[in-house]
């Protein structure tokens, strides 16, 4: 009986260690992918950034809307050439209709608000996907030289500034923030 109890004990270490051993790789696993999403996702931010700040200088915020129109969905298809992956930055109040979110975006959204209402750190998430694939979620979160173009009316964004968004996006939802709030997440789909 005593050998029966040992034989039961090696055996649930045994399992034990194997469920250590498989805590810890996928843990690996998830650094690594929150390593890749945040490159991801910075790199695309600043290449955004870098052409749509080209345009202010050439014509202020009047070229930078219809820039935004034409332009941040295929440099954004550019990036997911590059990289090899899905990427989408969607919100609860988008401007343009491709980039509102899914249910388990706005959860996300959601979830990062209510972080962000608390005080406490925003740090990226990443989803493990039984179909190869990884999802990665990082907080857009809305800068004092966006409000031009997503503050507030006779505020931040002027009576021109406002008539031209409503003529190129007619649903617009992406006005009223202050600096600080979260803007919107990078949904950033990644093959393992």
């Amino acid at each position: 009986q005593k050998m029966n109890r040992n034989i039961v004990v090696i055996f649930v270490l045994l399992i034990f260690s194997i469920s250590l051993l498989s805590c810890s790789q996928r843990e690996k696993e998830i650094q690594k992918y929150r390593k890749i999403g945040t490159e991801i996702a910075q790199d695309t931010q600043k290449y955004l950034a870098a052409n749509l700040m080209e345009n202010m200088k050439s014509g202020g915020v009047e070229a930078a809307i219809p820039f935004c129109n034409t332009m941040a969905n295929p440099l954004t298809s550019e990036m997911e050439v590059k990289y090899a992956a899905k990427i989408k930055r969607v919100s609860l109040k988008n401007r343009n209709t491709n980039n509102g979110a899914s249910q388990h975006e706005s959860e996300i959204l959601n979830e990062y608000n209510d972080l962000l209402n608390s005080g406490k750190s925003l740090d990226p998430i990443v989803e493990i996907k039984a179909n190869n694939e990884v999802q990665y979620y990082a907080p857009i979160i809305m800068q004092e030289k966006c409000l031009a173009c997503h503050g507030s009316l006779d505020k931040e964004v002027t009576r021109e500034t406002d008539s031209l968004i409503k003529s190129l996006y007619p649903n617009d939802k992406a006005t009223g923030y202050k600096a600080g709030e979260l803007r919107g997440i990078w949904s950033i789909t990644i093959k393992k």
